[in-house]
């Protein structure tokens, strides 16, 4: 069985649609994935009412926002209620502020001598964008002449450690656990940052995270291997995806995928 549990739609910031994904994902011969798109559960549902025409099953997911310092930490939610009031009010609110710091970036950009329009920045996230992100800036940066691709944009202009960079600023990781949990599913902590786990695991594990993501397409054996010894350590499931965004970025969806002993788990825990 194969499965990627880190898929992004156009109801954030990847490139395909809900349905589209899910046409893809069986092409590609996946056989269980999950939509985790940026503090939004609105492209759940086409996505599992698309699926029930194939032998593919959709696990209703988020990838919750959250900031600890300067870092930026991501809580996946798998198993989420898709209809839960949390999470939709937690996608309004994230929807505002998002708007919000992108016309902050576009701000600093702007001071950079970098002129980049909002609706430009809009016309990247599409109609079906309900949260807008730096992959949208990016893509308008790259069609503008400002940058050479969506890496070079990242790597040059809004990277976390740019001028132009703005957190996200939502809510504090316990509070991302605690959404998760509100809404009935399981938190796991999405590409935890090497140099963070250590010292801030336990005070996830108190808010009550359950686990942690541990295969990824460009993680080193040795960073897996840690992680999985620090699941086996505390008890914690493990997840895997390939944080798929989009098909330009040299890998296609499918490429990359767990077998169903690596994460049976987690599996297990949301009644798979």
């Amino acid at each position: 069985m194969r499965l990627d549990l880190h898929i992004h739609t156009t109801a954030s910031d990847g490139a395909w649609s809900p349905g589209e994904v899910v046409n893809e994902a069986v092409v590609a011969g996946l056989d269980v994935i999950a939509i985790t798109d940026h503090d939004t559960v609105a492209g759940v549902a086409t996505a599992q009412e698309r699926a029930s025409n194939f032998s593919i099953q959709v696990i209703s997911g988020i990838e919750v926002s959250s900031t600890y310092g300067t870092a930026d930490i991501h809580v996946l939610g798998y198993f989420v209620d898709p209809r839960s009031p949390v999470l939709i009010e937690h996608g309004r609110i994230a929807g505002s502020r998002r708007a919000e710091r992108m016309r902050e970036m576009i701000e600093r950009l702007d001071r950079m001598e970098i002129k980049i329009s909002y609706g430009a920045v809009m016309d990247e996230a599409g109609p079906e964008g309900v949260v807008i992100g730096r992959p949208h800036l990016a893509k308008a940066l790259v069609k503008a002449g400002y940058a050479k691709s969506v890496w070079d944009a990242f790597e040059r202009l809004i990277g976390n450690e740019s001028r132009a960079f703005v957190p996200t600023n939502l809510l504090e990781p316990t509070a991302a656990i605690n959404l998760v949990r509100e809404a009935g599913g399981i938190p796991l902590w999405a590409h935890p940052p090497e140099e963070l786990v250590d010292s801030l695991l336990p005070l996830l594990l108190e808010a009550g995270l359950r686990g942690l993501e541990v295969y990824r397409p460009r993680s080193k054996k040795t960073d897996v291997l840690r992680l999985e010894s620090i699941c086996k350590a505390n008890g914690l499931l493990m997840s895997g995806g390939s944080d798929w965004h989009n098909p330009q970025h040299g890998r296609a969806l499918g490429d990359f995928y767990v077998d169903a002993h690596e994460i049976e788990d987690l599996l297990h825990a949301g009644g798979l």
